[in-house]
């Protein structure tokens, strides 16, 4: 029996989409006003799900509380209230579009949870834009 367990978070942020090999007549005709040298911010939601047994002794599948201690140790700690492309190791050299943020996520994630588990990470960057990833 496999069952599924989520927790919600989540984190503010600033960031610019572009590319630093692209010309900004380039990146403004891609990425329009995400491209603002200035930066601009997002209250991102964050939904993270974790599947697998039910432990037979505890009843859980994972303890909440350490899911929660690690998205706020992986997540929350390094990216709240942060410049995404300046501040944050995993985007010196990579665009931080809403994919691929929730792919460093996921990566993140996935290292500290059992393998035996799958993991679901939903970002949100507004309420009505989101993105999901499995793992490939």
């Amino acid at each position: 029996m496999r069952v599924t367990i989520s927790r919600k978070a989540h984190f503010n942020a600033a960031h610019r989409l572009y590319r630093k090999d692209w010309t900004f007549e380039q990146n403004d005709a891609v990425f329009g006003k995400c491209n603002n040298p200035n930066f601009h911010g997002h209250n991102y939601e964050l939904i993270v799900s974790v599947t697998g047994k039910i432990d037979p002794e505890t009843g859980y599948v994972m303890d909440i509380k350490d899911l929660s201690d690690l998205i706020l140790e992986e997540v929350e700690k390094p990216f709240d209230h942060k410049n995404l492309n300046l501040d944050v190791p995993e985007f010196e050299n990579l665009n931080p579009t809403a994919e691929n943020i929730v792919v460093v996520i996921w990566n993140k994630m996935k290292k500290r949870i059992n393998p035996e588990f799958d993991l679901e990470v939903v970002l949100y960057e507004t309420p009505r834009n989101f993105v999901s990833y499995k793992g490939e």
